[in-house]
């Protein structure tokens, strides 16, 4: 069984490296926003880096679980 609370986790541990908003970053560095780049990264996995990759489906990770829910 999958862990219930792990976006929580996911987040803590994002913040307490102060890695926080650097694929956000990378996705204005492209002239895109953070939905579209993680989608063209998913897409042409080969072209990325892994630690990109991995950013990429957190991103979309988080942005399904936030779908739904008021801002």
């Amino acid at each position: 069984m999958a862990k219930k609370r792990w976006i929580q986790g996911a987040k803590a541990s994002i913040k307490r490296r102060g890695t926080e908003g650097v694929f956000r970053r990378k996705a204005q560095k492209a002239g895109m926003s953070t939905g579209a780049y993680a989608r063209k990264v998913l897409a042409n996995p080969s072209r990325y880096s892994p630690t990109t990759r991995k950013q990429a489906g957190l991103a979309k990770a988080f942005s399904t679980a936030r779908k739904g829910k008021k801002k």
